[in-house]
């Protein structure tokens, strides 16, 4: 036997495997497939499509060989036939690669329902919640029936592009199936990525709702406890709804002025922060500490030693703090309505007031991204505001601004008005 014959006998097995060849159970591609192509005529115009076998895998475990027609394009986008035989090459290289092996099948909706009692599960329940509804609502109704292997970019962009939605439910709803879709292919379900490509509509920058400091002045004057502390560690701290919920008593440290962010509270329940970064510490002020020390005087302990629980010991359910007693004492104090989410926009503008280096209110807020501190969580303060326009208009024109005084107090009523989109 010569030389190129060994080379030939010793490269064969890689080349092409066995009949019968398994790996983990699961059958490996019989042989190198070129496939097949012809044109179909429609009315409209002529496509290419291809012909080519591939092996499943069924529910029940049995692996068989199914052929595979695809669409790859119209005779406009593949002149020639050389051309769309370069296409069909494409499709036919994932069958005949070596590490080839039959893939499971499933429908969207079965492998929702497998990636929900798997991976899903293993998130926080608020995730959970909002993921579930995502499936039921939108994607599980247009895409449940399509098996895995047939979803394509194209059919995945024509479903976000008829959402009748915010431009952040529509990313949000990309982000989910992102998740799955990485499930799918780890699992081998699918080899090709169906949301390569996608265009998503850009994000409006929204206008949000933030208490002015005389907003928060009259809130904290006329709320009664314990919903006073509470809104004053909200506007002071910025903390987040959820993390106000599930703070301990054990979690304030009043010797030193601190106060530790170590778990989070969604409709009563506990649960870790929404992030790494939402583990933190940071200081209070004497004022805050010391009216803590008369609270604490008045606090019920109970079991998981909550500083704000119901009467069975449970953590407050923010929405409901907010539906049973801060929008009606907005409404009694004439402050347009706003969410306990607006006393977190109003401490990080009023920590921009105060010239509070970026890197320690991004610390105190929580944020992974600087950008988002300032971005989203900032608001011009318009006193501030209307001030640097009068010293702008002195510095321009050399006349000065007697009522300056007078103009930022207009100012602030005209302009720093809480605002929703």
């Amino acid at each position: 036997m010569d030389s190129l014959t060994q080379l030939r006998c010793a490269t064969l097995p890689a080349q092409a495997q066995q009949n019968g060849e398994r790996e983990e159970g699961k059958l490996a591609r019989r042989r190198f497939q070129k496939g097949s192509l012809f044109l179909r005529k429609n009315k409209r115009q002529p496509v290419w499509v291809g012909r080519w076998l591939e092996d499943e895998i069924e529910p029940d475990g049995k692996v068989h060989r199914v052929h595979r027609n695809e669409v790859l394009g119209t005779k406009d986008e593949f002149p020639t036939r050389r051309l769309a035989l370069r296409e069909l090459q494409a499709r036919l290289d994932v069958v005949n690669a070596p590490t080839y092996r039959a893939r499971p099948t499933a429908t969207f909706a079965q492998f929702a329902a497998r990636w929900e009692t798997t991976v899903l599960i293993q998130h926080k329940l608020s995730t959970q919640a909002t993921i579930r509804s995502q499936l039921r609502k939108y994607l599980v109704p247009f895409l449940g029936a399509n098996q895995m292997r047939d979803i394509q970019p194209e059919g995945v962009q024509r479903f976000l592009s008829s959402l009748k939605v915010s431009p952040k439910t529509v990313r949000n709803l990309f982000a989910t199936l992102q998740m799955i879709w990485r499930s799918a292919r780890a699992w081998r379900y699918v080899a090709h990525d169906a949301l390569d490509g996608i265009v998503l509509p850009k994000q409006r920058k929204a206008r949000r709702f933030f208490f002015t400091i005389e907003e928060t002045h009259r809130i904290l004057t006329a709320a009664s406890e314990p919903y006073k502390t509470f809104y004053w560690l909200a506007a002071e701290t910025g903390m987040r709804a959820g993390e106000l919920c599930g703070l301990r008593e054990d979690d304030l440290d009043l010797e030193r002025c601190l106060v530790h962010v170590c778990q989070s509270a969604w409709h009563g329940k506990l649960q870790e922060p929404k992030t790494d970064n939402a583990v933190r510490s940071f200081a209070l002020s004497p004022q805050l500490v010391a009216h803590f020390g008369a609270y604490k005087q008045r606090w019920r302990p109970n079991e998981k030693r909550l500083l704000f629980a119901t009467r069975n010991g449970t953590p407050w359910d923010a929405n409901l703090l907010v539906k049973r007693k801060l929008r009606p004492l907005l409404d009694s104090l004439g402050i347009a309505g706003g969410g306990l989410h607006a006393f977190r926009h109003a401490n990080s503008s009023f920590m921009d007031r105060l010239s509070v280096p970026l890197k320690v209110r991004q610390q105190r807020l929580g944020h992974s991204d600087p950008r988002l501190t300032l971005g989203v969580y900032t608001h011009v303060v318009s006193e501030d505001d209307v001030r640097i326009a009068a010293q702008l208009g002195e510095l321009l024109s050399g006349i000065p601004c007697p009522n300056l005084p007078k103009l930022q107090k207009e100012g602030v009523a005209r302009i720093e008005q809480p605002f929703v989109n």
